[in-house]
């Protein structure tokens, strides 16, 4: 005869009999971060990975673009990366030892793994603990007396695999887009940076004797010339527009379903689009708001504050959507692929920041987008790159589509498995 499992009240909600409801410190092993000096630090490799927030977080892993000569507090291999300031309770793993800063705590436990999915499960309970200070913070103590619901560390062990499985599986194709746009970017640089397109015999332009002529950004190819932003994107009305602002898109009016509203959160800083924290309009808010639509094959950047030179396509599985104020869309005209990329070697510069720091809200202006010089190509020479493009980027949106599903499955899973909902069956060990 099988019996129901007891269950028992806790400030989480309801959880298995058998489980602990229990501090973390008495789980894990917390360090809180300390930034060295800034003298110390360096972006060409040198010393130890240093992460100072989110900034570089990943679906699971981080990735690096500062290092440290000297080391003031140690997040070993495998722990878990907590955000302690605003956002507070964002969590990655660490995928080697690292030096952190004041905006991360290190968090080592009995299974890292499940540590982990507590707090992407409880986030808004995690959230809920903040002292509630302009910027939004916890302290060492506060995370110390967060209590979560712990299973055995056998069971802990096999809801973590469950949940692991999925984020590697997604995280692999990841890191094969971004082998697939590592190869797009450098043909684009080949031919339209470097100046070494095909010519009538299949050959380097330039290293093969092709002919350059002066210009206000330096020699180019005969036949090239320099022309403004505006004018590689569509004819279309409002090709380059921003989001509505003020009260015309408020949050209040968010649905759980419906048209998306695309948001900084939606881009990142290597191109991909992050689909699986959408929130919706409907039709009649859309409607209202159709000059700042966006639809599949838009580019789209992010315009303001920290977080400006995020960009993404939109991608295909959606029919249409709203940019928020803080994202200016894009529409291309036959030349997707080329405008893509020319927006991300400017990402890779760091060039929308340098165009903002005039700002003294740190924007990027939409004029001053459409003014920006720039070498435009032959239509015959962008029609070949785009054609050559096609296969690499149908291939990056067929597994984008994919990790969407898995994300869209270990998300519905995750809340049921961290709080026992559905148990995970454990082998009898004799």
């Amino acid at each position: 005869m099988n019996l129901q499992p007891k269950f028992k009240q806790t400030e989480i909600g309801m959880i298995p009999e058998d489980w602990d409801f229990d501090k973390l410190v008495n789980h894990a092993k917390i360090i809180a971060g300390q930034s060295p000096e800034s003298t110390y630090y360096n972006s060409l490799g040198e010393g130890m990975p240093f992460l100072q927030g989110i900034r570089t977080f990943g679906n699971l892993y981080p990735t690096y673009d500062t290092w440290t000569t000297k080391i003031t507090k140690l997040a070993k291999e495998d722990s878990v990366l907590l955000s302690v300031r605003a956002p507070v309770g964002e969590v990655n793993i660490a995928d080697k030892d690292i030096c952190i800063g004041r905006g991360l705590m290190s968090i080592q436990g009995e299974d890292n793994r499940f540590i982990y999915y507590l707090f992407k499960a409880f986030n808004d309970y995690v959230i809920n603990k903040e002292k509630g200070t302009v910027y939004g913070s916890i302290t060492l103590e506060d995370v110390k007396r967060i209590k979560f619901p712990f299973p055995t560390l056998a069971e802990q062990r096999a809801i973590a695999a469950i949940l692991s499985d999925l984020d590697e599986k997604i995280e692999l194709n990841h890191k094969m887009n971004k082998t697939l746009e590592a190869i797009g970017q450098a043909i684009f640089k080949q031919w339209f940076v470097d100046f070494e397109f095909p010519n009538e015999k299949g050959k380097p332009y330039k290293s093969s004797g092709g002919e350059m002529e002066d210009s206000e950004l330096g020699d180019i190819p005969k036949g090239w010339r320099v022309g403004r932003f505006e004018d590689i994107a569509s004819d279309k009305k409002n090709a380059i527009v921003d989001g509505p602002f003020g009260t015309q898109l408020h949050s209040a009016e968010y649905k759980s379903e419906g048209i998306p509203v695309i948001r900084i959160i939606n881009l990142s800083f290597d191109g991909r689009f992050i689909g699986n924290d959408l929130v919706f309009i409907d039709e009649e808010k859309f409607n209202e708001l159709k000059r700042s639509a966006t639809y599949p094959g838009d580019i789209l950047l992010a315009k303001t504050g920290a977080t400006i030179g995020k960009f993404s396509i939109l991608p295909f599985y959606i029919d249409k959507a709203i940019v928020a104020s803080s994202v200016l869309k894009i529409t291309p005209k036959n030349n997707r692929y080329y405008l893509y990329n020319i927006i991300k070697n400017f990402s890779e510069q760091d060039y929308w920041a340098r165009i903002s720091a005039g700002s003294t809200r740190s924007t990027i202006n939409l004029d001053d987008v459409k003014k920006i010089e720039i070498i435009t190509s032959p239509q015959k020479i962008v029609e070949k790159y785009e054609l050559l493009m096609e296969k690499f980027y149908s291939l990056i949106e067929t597994t984008e589509i994919q990790n969407l599903t898995l994300s869209q499955i270990r998300d519905a899973l995750l809340p049921k498995l961290i709080s026992g909902k559905i148990r995970v069956p454990l082998e009898d060990k004799e």
